[in-house]
């Protein structure tokens, strides 16, 4: 028994190198998707734009949970959305003393756009891939994703990447 840990620790540290490697070429593709937009975005704000594309209209308390920062934190990055026209601040018409952060047609758009310029280049890697290993790519990424309790990405759905 004790002959399979080494290897077994060797299979572990393989992976895990392998996919630091794969997640430097994924914020990668993030970052040349979000260059190709007019006003220029940080992976968090695409970040938080993608989490109202998902969520729908949240509160700042709500948002700022959502993305795991500071409430101050989400504040700079919703004043930074606001002037460029991709989200917009609101009240609950059930209660006026609780305000909420929604998307814009623009900030719409942007998801879309950018998510669709990042499904594409990945398309174009795996599409260099042999066929063989996209197969086993797809079995191996499936188990990670369901170890770490990560959902799955619908076809068209935005990508949650939170770099």
């Amino acid at each position: 028994m004790a002959a399979s840990t080494p290897a077994s620790e060797s299979d572990a540290e393989a992976m895990v190198s392998a996919l630091l490697t794969a997640s430097r070429l994924l914020v990668a593709v993030s970052a040349r998707s979000l260059a190709a937009v007019e006003d220029a975005l940080t992976l968090p704000q695409f970040r938080m734009l993608v989490v109202l594309d998902t969520r729908g209209a949240l509160s700042l308390s709500q948002l700022a949970t959502e993305l795991g920062v500071q409430p101050s934190t989400a504040m700079r990055m919703l004043d930074r959305l606001e002037a460029v026209h991709m989200v917009v601040r609101g009240y609950l018409p059930t209660d006026r003393r609780t305000s909420v952060i929604s998307l814009t047609d623009t900030g719409r758009r942007t998801v879309r756009e950018v998510t669709e310029g990042r499904r594409s280049e990945i398309a174009r890697i795996v599409e260099a891939m042999p066929a063989g290993q996209r197969r086993h790519l797809i079995r191996a990424l499936q188990a990670f994703t369901e170890a770490g309790g990560e959902p799955s990405v619908a076809e068209g759905a935005p990508l949650h990447i939170g770099w």
